[in-house]
């Protein structure tokens, strides 16, 4: 899988992805789940989970009908590798050079959802991307592909049953595409294509215990038209396929003011089509990258959790690390 693929799983799971952790406060859960919310003065656990939950997963968490919420988000991600250099010559190596790579990636992420009804949440996000490669010493800044969300809940929620989210999702290439520059010289911000993704969710209380998981597909809208010098080829046409993706986890509150969530995330992403202006093809092949997901959320007042995360990569497709930090901006525009 590409690694705009992985941002996003951190996007599908807007389907993302599950992506991602985002946190929401506790004025944005569904009314039709306010059996959970913990009333004043009970001793009960459930307000707690159901802020575990939200910290979790926020599909799960839409706004109340005309209600809105702005969150912020910061992600790094630090990927190496091994880069092979060769010169082949009549069928023999005439040079041979293995150099270590490493590409660190920070992405400043403006979340915003409206309730347009209880059970039904819209939303945008808008990434501001910042990249620095140590091997070629290039770097790249600047907007990232813009995503618009959308979250329906069919049925509302039941104590002690299953939760049901479905959502979709439409991802923008405004940022920097890698088929439009010197790749030489330059590095991208964006995956170069449109996408449209979707997907269900799911979770259930299990006291004192959330468990959720997430199932989705993506669509990648062929680029066309394309001018790219590629060697002595002119790269016309990209083919990037579709991708899948599943995530499991659980959030568990350890105490009214400290949460814990774990998910494991698997995506699968088809191979890459390369046409040129020769007819010449070229071929990038599938990809599978698998992730660990490891979040703290700690509230700091009243009406705001800081979620902090840490993600290991367990497939050599996947990013080697990754550190997030997530927060509701809380503006008096924004209050219900």
């Amino acid at each position: 899988m590409n690694r705009w693929f992985v941002r996003g799983l951190i996007l599908v799971s807007a389907t993302g992805l599950l992506s991602g952790t985002a946190l929401a406060q506790e004025d944005n859960v569904d009314q039709a789940r306010d059996a959970l919310a913990k009333q004043e003065g009970d001793k009960d656990s459930s307000r707690q989970l159901e802020e575990v939950f939200q910290a979790a997963e926020k599909n799960y968490s839409l706004q109340k009908k005309g209600s809105h919420s702005l969150n912020y988000s910061f992600d790094y991600s630090y990927t190496a590798d091994q880069r092979l250099d060769l010169a082949i010559t009549n069928g023999s190596v005439r040079n041979l050079d293995v150099v270590p790579s490493a590409t660190h990636n920070f992405t400043n992420s403006f979340s915003y959802d409206f309730g347009l009804l209880d059970n039904l949440t819209v939303g945008a996000r808008i990434p501001l991307v910042v990249k620095y490669d140590t091997q070629d010493e290039l770097n790249a800044s600047g907007f990232g592909d813009i995503s618009v969300t959308g979250r329906w809940q069919p049925f509302a929620y039941v104590p002690g049953k299953m939760s049901t989210t479905v959502f979709g999702t439409f991802t923008s290439k405004t940022g920097v595409s890698p088929y439009e520059i010197d790749i030489n010289e330059q590095l991208s911000t964006g995956s170069g294509y449109y996408s449209l993704g979707g997907g269900a969710s799911l979770s259930k209380v299990l006291d004192p215990v959330v468990v959720f998981g997430s199932v989705s597909a993506t669509y990648n809208i062929p680029a066309e038209d394309l001018q790219q010098v590629r060697g002595a080829r002119l790269l016309n046409e990209v083919e990037p396929g579709f991708g899948i993706s599943g995530s499991a986890g659980f959030a568990y509150s350890l105490s009214y003011d400290i949460s814990l969530s774990i998910s494991a995330q698997l995506s699968y992403s088809d191979e890459t089509i390369l046409t040129f202006s020769n007819g010449d093809q070229a071929m990038a092949q599938d990809q599978m990258s698998g992730f660990l997901s490891v979040s703290l959320g700690t509230r700091v007042s009243d009406t705001t959790i800081v979620n902090t995360s840490l993600g290991i990569g367990l497939t050599e497709d996947a990013p080697d690390f990754s550190l997030g930090v997530s927060l509701p901006l809380n503006f008096s525009g924004l209050k219900e």
